[in-house]
């Protein structure tokens, strides 16, 4: 079986662009990673994902060991099969769900017991155990456990909980043993601190891993504090691994961390702003239950090559998500993911032609003439 590799192809400032080759196939970076929380994009056939081009999905761990349970799923034939994606899968390690779990869970050194959102029954997520369900799913890319704490908190706290986290990435990478073809990435702590994310770093590449995430960021900080984060983080992590931003993010969330090194993301937004009636593009969002849309016979975004946009007009995306019809949540969400995956072709075109400060300056022009003639 081929390994896991990762080869940088052209640099436009921080901006990178390359491959991460797997036996599954080919992720071009910047890549942006579709939420499947539960073995499933919302709203998507899988083939109608990987129509948006999408390279890579990433599933959830905390939500699979739960239900249906990665022991049922291996059984089943792995996640891959299971869910019918055969590219590339990124698992979490189900530590942030655990975490925002509150006062329904007890943390250790061991790690986190905790009781089951839907049931209430009592699991506990070790290292150990993250490393067993995520090979049970069969996941081409694997998390370390870590901790995540909520920011605003103290120093001491965010510093005891990274280096918590950093005892449980070196369990994890025991854990994970040796895995041709799999890859495991461990997450970099240490809030908004430039001290604490170099101690981080270090305790990571020590250890040795074959990507690396920037974790505790998307979590309430707000975007001008992660972006001072993303000036020094991404920095102090190996060049010559992939390095993955977790949970963003809004479309300048994620020009903004690319162009500070980031090479992979993912986020529920665009399939949860679909749903609920957002669409993205090049000028902003879109309001699809707003009135003014009820007799517009144009498309989302006359440029935009997805389905919603070449088969329907504004009017009947408007007519039915009040209508309440499943189409509604079906059309927006495959313009989102069209439109975020058009982004990231778009940015690593420029950053190949070594262009990113033209094409960030052409992307917030555009931004900025908002719903002055369209929308």
């Amino acid at each position: 079986m081929s390994r896991f590799s990762f080869t940088l192809d052209a640099r436009s400032g921080k901006a990178r662009t390359g491959r991460i080759s797997t036996p599954r196939g080919e992720i071009r970076t910047p890549a942006f990673m579709p939420v499947g929380t539960a073995a499933t994009v919302k709203a998507m056939m899988p083939e109608s994902v990987a129509a948006t081009g999408a390279d890579i999905l990433l599933g959830n761990t905390y939500h699979l060991m739960l239900r249906p349970t990665a022991e049922r799923v291996a059984a089943l034939g792995g996640l891959h099969s299971f869910m019918n994606w055969d590219k590339p899968i990124l698992t979490d390690s189900g530590g942030f769900q655990v975490m925002s779990l509150a006062d329904l869970r007890k943390l250790t050194e061991e790690g986190v017991t905790f009781k089951s959102h839907i049931d209430g029954s009592k699991h506990a997520l070790t290292p150990e155990r993250s490393m067993e369900i995520q090979r049970l799913l069969g996941s081409d890319i694997v998390m370390a456990f870590d901790e995540c704490p909520a920011l605003p908190a103290p120093k001491e706290r965010i510093a005891e909980s990274m280096r918590l986290s950093m005892r449980w990435a070196a369990r994890s990478r025991e854990a994970f043993g040796d895995r041709p073809g799999h890859a495991l990435f461990g997450i970099q702590q240490g809030g908004l601190e430039q001290d604490l994310r170099a101690e981080s770093a270090e305790a990571l590449t020590e250890i040795g891993f074959e990507g690396y995430a920037v974790g505790g960021l998307a979590v309430g900080e707000g975007q001008e504090a992660m972006f001072s984060c993303l000036d020094f983080a991404p920095d102090m992590l190996p060049e010559d691994r992939p390095r993955y931003l977790m949970g963003v993010g809004k479309p300048d969330d994620i020009l903004g961390a690319v162009k500070r090194g980031i090479d992979m993301m993912d986020c529920v937004l665009p399939s949860r702003s679909g749903r609920t009636g957002q669409a993205w593009t090049r000028r902003g969002q879109v309001n699809i239950k707003n009135a003014r849309h009820q007799d517009d016979p144009r498309p989302l975004d006359e440029q935009c090559t997805c389905p919603a946009c070449r088969n329907y007009s504004r009017a009947y995306l408007h007519h039915v998500f009040r209508a309440g019809e499943m189409i509604s949540g079906m059309l927006l969400t495959w313009h989102n993911l069209h439109y975020y995956q058009e982004l990231m072709a778009g940015m690593r075109a420029a950053i190949a032609d070594d262009a990113f400060a033209a094409f960030e300056k052409e992307f917030h022009e555009t931004r900025a003439l908002g719903d002055i003639e369209r929308i």
